[in-house]
């Protein structure tokens, strides 16, 4: 089973629908208990970073998700969620985000319209078991205004607009989307597939320690 992380901010139906729709388990929540039991976490997000990161304190989220990612559960995050996953942001004010992934998030250089919006191609720059299966220069559907200022060996492939933006990133179990995989048809759907796999892989690695 998948938790989709509850902090109230984010598109958590279109996300719970895409996951279903290729065979997922998964469960919208902010239980302590039902996260922990989970094979795998999806933390979607929409809306402002500092807003975000006070919802999950108040929930009880931040130390759970940080507990979780330690464990070596597969994490991903979507969009804002991505975001989250940062050291920090500058969103409105500097705040501290969950710290699993080195960087932090800067407003869209001026210059192009903002918010990014719309679909973009997908560079590739180093191999994912998240792009597994996707070849050339897919096209993914982005919404944002901030984006991830990162170390390169934490990019698996992003866009141009203006500066490179990372939007496949990862590190060990952690991994995120600045792009929407629910909204970038088929290939955010194999996105989708790929870290259900990658959940199933890990779920049954431990099974068998």
């Amino acid at each position: 089973m998948i938790a989709i992380i509850d902090y109230g901010m984010g598109n958590l139906r279109s996300v719970s629908k895409a996951l279903e729709h290729i065979g997922v388990t998964c469960e919208i929540t902010d239980n302590p208990e039902t996260i922990r039991q989970s094979d795998g976490i999806v933390l979607p997000g929409v809306g402002a970073f500092p807003k975000a990161m006070k919802e999950l304190e108040e929930r009880g989220l931040i130390s759970l998700i940080k507990e979780q990612a330690a464990s070596g559960k597969p994490v991903l995050g979507i969009c804002l969620g991505m975001q989250l996953l940062f050291e920090a942001s500058e969103e409105i004010e500097f705040t501290e985000g969950l710290g699993l992934l080195p960087g932090t998030v800067r407003k869209l250089p001026v210059g192009r319209k903002i918010p990014h919006m719309g679909w973009n191609a997908l560079e590739t720059k180093q191999e994912s078991p998240l792009l597994q299966g996707l070849t050339g220069n897919p096209y993914v559907y982005y919404v944002h205004s901030f984006y991830a200022d990162t170390a390169n060996d934490v990019i698996v492939a992003g866009s141009d607009y203006g500066v490179f933006v990372p939007g496949v990133v990862s590190k060990g179990n952690i991994y995120g989307a600045q792009f929407h995989p629910e909204k970038s048809s088929d290939v955010g759907l194999k996105m989708l597939q790929n870290f259900k796999e990658l959940v199933e892989t890990c779920s049954s690695s431990q099974q068998l320690t």
